[in-house]
């Protein structure tokens, strides 16, 4: 159950990453509020998550995941460049989620 409350941790980290990007400094009510109740949704349950998760490990997912999330979000909702560098990279973030998630005895 850790592991699926450290997902969904991480999917709010997303969501208050790209709220981010609309909030325009925080000058905008409904984008900020967004972002604030899924940062701390985020931060909870990242929280939770660590009762029986390592630290290092759920904090390395957590990151992974937001990283990975707000840059497909980027190219996806953004248009940002999707170059073959930038796919591999998040491929290996993939793989090192991966990895610790089958490392980890929890």
């Amino acid at each position: 159950m850790s592991w699926l409350i450290l997902f969904v941790a991480g999917l709010l980290e997303v969501v208050w990453a790209i709220g981010l990007k609309y909030t325009e400094g925080f000058s905008k009510p409904v984008p900020s509020l967004i972002t604030i109740v899924a940062m701390i949704g985020s931060f909870y349950l990242l929280s939770v998550a660590m009762r029986s998760l390592p630290l290092g490990t759920a904090y390395a997912v957590w990151v992974g995941i937001g990283v990975v999330g707000a840059a497909i979000a980027g190219i996806a909702v953004f248009q940002e460049s999707a170059n073959l560098l930038k796919v591999l990279s998040l491929m290996m973030v993939i793989g090192g989620i991966a990895g610790l998630k089958l490392s980890s005895a929890a």
